[in-house]
């Protein structure tokens, strides 16, 4: 088996849809195997894969097991010399496929690889390729500063905004709506880390599989559109907010266990939350505006 693909759906199933035939399409002339787990969706998301894609490996959860458990359980059965996690909300290019097991077979010490990833309006996002938040970094994302300089090595290490996007780079962690990983560096590493609801379990894998000693590369040899957040729609903003910093402090506490000399780890945590309260405040006053008014 060339390729198991991974895919987590959540009430997402015209873009489901779209993504299976667009992945059957990058697919074509490799022996494939598709992984489809909907987290209880309550839209026709299973009808639609029964009736339309009948040799995706359909796994309908009672319950909404979150991103990394859900990824586990296809993980545990995949038999693909590849891995891909793949997001529901995406679309291939027909060279997508080639291009990332081409790159993979020929730089056998690259554990992950990531393609490079557009918006909806062509626009580069900007999660397709990044740096680990050590305190500094992290620091200098949430204070604003990588925005304001944006080509700055060390104010934009987060997402290496001073990178050329068209470039093949070795990063230190790719986004999780496209990651191609071996499976036997999965089989070393472990699977994603459930504990890691939803956001973080991509960067948490990313760091391990630097732990042990693998490359993770950047590859913009080809690209998918994401249109990201399409799974969320459904969940309320403020849940939304709290599981993205949860994952954040889940992140620092497991990895940034020891102190550094300008940013203690403590710092690090309460900013996290300030950050958060912060978001909060501007989705409430967002949605008082026209009451208000």
């Amino acid at each position: 088996m060339d390729l198991s693909v991974v895919i987590v759906s959540y009430n997402v199933s015209s873009f489901l849809d779209q993504a299976l035939a667009t992945l059957e399409d990058s697919a074509k002339g490799y022996e494939c195997e598709v992984f489809v787990l909907d987290n209880a969706s309550t839209d026709d998301s299973v009808e639609m894969v029964h009736r339309k894609h009948p040799r995706a490996k359909l796994i309908a959860n009672t319950d909404n097991k979150g991103f990394a458990a859900a990824n586990n359980q296809a993980l545990a059965l995949a038999t693909g010399r590849y891995v891909l996690l793949l997001n529901p909300d995406t679309v291939l290019r027909r060279d997508t496929i080639p291009a990332m097991i081409g790159f993979l077979d020929s730089h056998p010490e690259t554990g992950c690889a990531g393609c490079k990833v557009i918006n909806p309006d062509g626009t580069l996002q900007l999660a397709c390729r990044r740096g680990f938040p050590t305190p500094g970094v992290a620091f200098f994302k949430m204070a604003g500063l990588s925005d304001l300089f944006p080509k700055s090595k060390t104010f934009g290490a987060y997402n290496l905004t001073y990178l050329d996007p068209d470039e093949v780079t070795e990063v230190d962690a790719v986004s999780g709506s496209f990651m191609m990983l071996r499976k036997e560096t999965l089989d070393r590493i472990g699977y994603l880390d459930e504990t890691f609801f939803m956001y973080g379990e991509d960067l948490d894998l990313c760091y391990r599989i630097k732990q042990d000693g693998w490359k993770i590369h950047y590859v913009p040899l080809t690209e998918i559109i994401h249109f990201k957040g399409e799974s969320t729609k459904t969940v309320p903003t403020v849940k939304s907010l709290r599981d993205f910093y949860t994952a954040m402090h889940i992140f620092v506490t497991k990895h940034h266990k020891g102190s550094f000399r300008l940013f203690p780890r403590q710092l690090l945590i309460a900013g996290i939350y300030i950050r958060m309260a912060v978001g909060y405040g501007f989705r409430a006053v967002g949605a008082m505006k026209r009451p208000l008014f």
